[in-house]
């Protein structure tokens, strides 16, 4: 079995594929298991040192509109070939605010021609799209309710949101069509992410824990009692895969399925860090209000009742001080302070 994952140089992207080789098989649909013999990772940047040394791991480097747009019998062959697609390719909340065109062709343009690329190709892949929490926003003219479950009205308050939710309904209607097996997942934000910070409105979600963890200072802009939807980067894994696995009949309707997440207020994050990195880790946040961040991320919803996830197996992280120490126990290199107790 050929597998596709666009943004396959990034976190998520590299994360997943990691899994996959791990794993070594899949059911697609809820089949029997098949082997995976490759894994084409389709990103602007190389992949990893240790994805780009396997075997299995092809990489499709360049812009995926570029790529899309030119259309060689080598890409022809790649999505021909595929018998999952995963989209995490994207451009973030933040960076789709401050330039409207990046994010319509990041995320619309690439989607539909990704899609295309697919319907040409004739194999009706298995396509799940990485879809986001961002598609619920809360404004005064249409409030959210105070839990959001799988039949809430996505009322998306920024341009990555409705992205988001334009690329739900294409992958929906392409799923209909027969072109594709459509599977539409939202993301929670995920915590803790390792490495550079992004331009995603919700970075400092990861930022104020892992910058302290190593010794810098991080900047939160929202007050200790803003509450939040979280999932740990493990448990986003396991929902992506569970899409790809997970049979029509037991999916049920097309539109997206909600992730599990944990609510929790960035204070008691904040708590955790004290507990886990010591006091002079908590003391390197600096709380300093953004209001452009703030109303983004306040406008996200903080409570999921995620009842079709659950249905599949899937559950949210049981607290935020494990998701702290899996992130210290998995980058021990990152950490100026001391171990998890």
């Amino acid at each position: 079995m050929h597998i596709v994952i666009t943004g396959g140089a990034g976190f998520l992207g590299a994360r997943l594929a990691r899994t996959l080789l791990v794993n070594g098989h899949l059911a697609p649909r809820g089949e029997a298991p098949q082997k995976i013999l490759s894994i084409t990772l389709v990103d602007r940047a190389r992949p990893p040192a240790d994805l780009d040394a396997d075997s299995r791991i092809q990489s499709l480097v360049g812009d995926l509109n570029h790529i899309l747009e030119t259309n060689t019998p080598k890409t022809q062959s790649i999505w021909a070939q595929a018998a999952i697609i995963f989209h995490l390719a994207a451009a973030v909340s933040g960076e789709c605010e401050a330039d409207f065109d990046l994010g319509m062709r990041s995320n619309i343009d690439a989607t539909r021609a990704l899609l295309q690329a697919c319907r040409a190709a004739g194999n009706c892949p298995m396509f799940v799209f990485a879809s986001s929490l961002a598609v619920f926003g809360n404004s005064d003219a249409q409030p959210l309710p105070a839990v959001i479950d799988d039949h809430t009205l996505p009322t998306p308050q920024n341009s990555y949101g409705i992205q988001k939710f334009i690329g739900e309904q294409l992958v929906a209607d392409y799923g209909r069509k027969g072109f594709v097996c459509a599977r539409n997942v939202r993301l929670m934000t995920v915590s803790v992410r390792p490495g550079q910070p992004n331009g995603a409105a919700s970075s400092f979600l990861s930022g104020m824990i892992r910058e302290p963890l190593a010794g810098a200072r991080a900047a939160c802009p929202v007050p200790p009692e803003t509450a939040v939807a979280l999932s740990s980067p493990a448990r986003t894994i396991d929902g992506l895969i569970a899409a790809a696995q997970t049979s029509d009949t037991a999916w049920g309707a097309r539109t997206a399925i909600n992730l599990p997440a944990l609510t929790t207020t960035v204070g008691a994050m904040a708590l955790a860090l004290e507990k886990l990195g010591g006091k002079p880790a908590a003391d390197l946040i600096d709380w300093k209000p953004d209001p452009a961040i703030a109303n983004i991320v306040t406008s996200w919803p903080a409570v999921i009742d995620a009842a079709r996830a659950r249905g599949l197996g899937l559950m949210p992280d049981p607290d935020f001080e494990s998701i702290v120490r899996d992130y210290m126990r998995e980058n021990p290199r990152m950490m100026q302070t001391s171990s998890p107790q």
